[in-house]
């Protein structure tokens, strides 16, 4: 299957569960925009939405869908789900962009993963109609979005957390290595 394709298969492992009826044989997704922004280049994506502020783009949300984005501009921030369509294959090992040390994939945000899922927080500057304006976009241009979710403080702000191995990078290096070689319009 080609890393583009909507279709995520279970391995082989998992034909117990499928024997339960505990999982299905596939998990489908359909999209229901397009995320539009600068990047056209991973390597000169910032890897995530705090190290892209400046950095704005727009989200068309196909018709069919529209109706779901009512009372969505009450929401300042909002989590887009989408598809790593671009990554590369899927490693369990990884180098992560803030350091060269290597990690388990599900202890980073690397795109590589075993289910191309990418999840990020964008503001939300305004809508109209079907087109979402946002900011903060870490995001390929082209990028298929599968959901939106607002974000709440109330729900998702979690305070006294441990942040694993991230802990160990300092704020300059990560702001750094963080926007990549990313430069916006008035640099």
């Amino acid at each position: 299957m080609r890393r583009g394709d909507m279709e995520a298969q279970p391995p082989a492992h998992s034909q117990r569960l499928r024997e339960l009826n505990m999982l299905p044989s596939s998990i489908n997704f359909t999209p229901i925009g397009i995320i539009h922004s600068p990047h056209s280049v991973a390597e000169k994506t910032p890897i995530q939405p705090c190290y892209a502020a400046d950095c704005t783009g727009h989200i068309e949300i196909f018709p069919e869908y529209a109706e779901g984005l009512r009372d969505l501009e009450g929401y300042s921030h909002i989590y887009l789900i989408f598809c790593f369509h671009r990554a590369s294959s899927p490693r369990l090992v990884v180098k992560p962009f803030l350091q060269d040390v290597e990690r388990g994939v599900f202890s980073t945000r690397a795109p590589c993963r075993p289910n191309p899922l990418g999840l990020s927080i964008v503001r939300l500057l305004s809508r109209e109609g079907n087109t979402l304006h946002i900011s903060s976009v870490d995001i390929l241009d082209g990028t298929p979005l599968l959901d939106i979710k607002p974000y709440s403080t109330r729900f998702d702000c979690i305070e006294d957390t441990r942040n694993g191995w991230q802990d160990e990078v300092n704020e300059e290096d990560a702001r750094h290595r963080g926007r990549r070689r990313y430069r916006s319009a008035e640099s």
